[in-house]
């Protein structure tokens, strides 16, 4: 059986946490846990990209998912490599074939109100009509509420240090296929990406799940990977909202324990019937 292609990587896994003393409210000397944040610099055939402050924990999925969701790369055979050295906080990519016009493509980049350094390049907004996503699927409220509940039983870095974003894919029965966090919540956006193309996993019937708000840059992301439903814990934006009907992403905010708001896109959702309701 021949495998899937997939670049030669690094694993440059850092610590997540480290643990320091504090002096709580009781005037007492305690231990806690705080999240790492680590500079990245990326560099693209030796020419350098962006630096990114990132937590570390899957720097090479969020090197590739930053390469995909800015569309310097279209596939993941156009990478041959991507190495990390925490030495020097550099991550080498080696593609196969150069990417065309990088030099243009980084002079047009919009600085994006993602925590860190997000950037949405200028010819995004442009591609979002070739966008289609499928309309030929469904989320119950039941399983939505299901995975509203194993969001919250989840074992996170937030619980235990605080200071992160979390995101999370699941599949259309609510459970977590991948679940990555970071300092930016752009950050864990691209490294979901990273790992969807490394692992093959479709996105046709999966939901996306971050703790940050909808802003523009994540409705462009999760349409981009050709995800249906995008699920926030937090608000969204007035752009976050006009792109998400544009694109038609089924789009639910301020979602914790059994309250939720649903945006857009309620063709896709399907409620349950309530007692209470006439």
């Amino acid at each position: 059986m021949t495998l899937p292609y997939r670049p030669v990587c690094s694993q440059a896994k850092r610590p997540l946490t480290f643990d320091i003393y504090a002096i709580d409210e009781k005037g007492e000397r305690i231990a806690v846990s705080i999240a790492g944040e680590n500079p990245l610099t990326i560099y693209i055939d030796k020419q350098e990209i962006v630096t990114l402050m990132t937590l570390g924990q899957a720097p090479e999925a969020l090197a590739i998912g930053y390469l995909r969701n800015q569309r310097l790369v279209q596939k993941i055979e156009d990478i041959v490599s991507v190495q990390v050295d925490w030495d020097v906080d550099a991550c080498a990519i080696v593609t196969r074939e150069g990417v065309k016009d990088l030099d243009t493509r980084l002079s047009k980049r919009t600085v994006t109100t993602g925590c860190g350094q997000g950037t949405v390049f200028g010819d995004l907004m442009q591609e979002i009509d070739s966008i289609h996503l499928p309309r030929n699927v469904t989320l119950s409220e039941s399983i939505f509420l299901s995975l509203l509940d194993n969001m919250r039983t989840h074992e996170t870095i937030y619980k235990q240090a605080g200071a992160v974003h979390g995101c999370a894919l699941t599949d259309n029965q609510g459970k977590i296929l991948l679940y990555v966090e970071d300092v930016g919540r752009h950050n864990a956006v691209d490294a979901i990406a990273g790992q969807m193309w490394l692992e093959r996993i479709e996105p046709d019937d999966k939901i996306f799940y971050t703790t940050g708000r909808l802003t523009s840059e994540m409705v462009i992301k999760c349409a981009q990977m050709g995800i249906p439903f995008l699920v926030s814990r937090s608000g969204l934006t007035q752009m976050g909202y006009e792109i998400a009907k544009k694109v038609g992403i089924t789009m639910f905010g301020r979602a914790h324990g059994r309250h939720y708001l649903l945006f857009n896109g309620e063709e896709r959702f399907v409620r349950q019937s309530h007692a209470h309701e006439n």
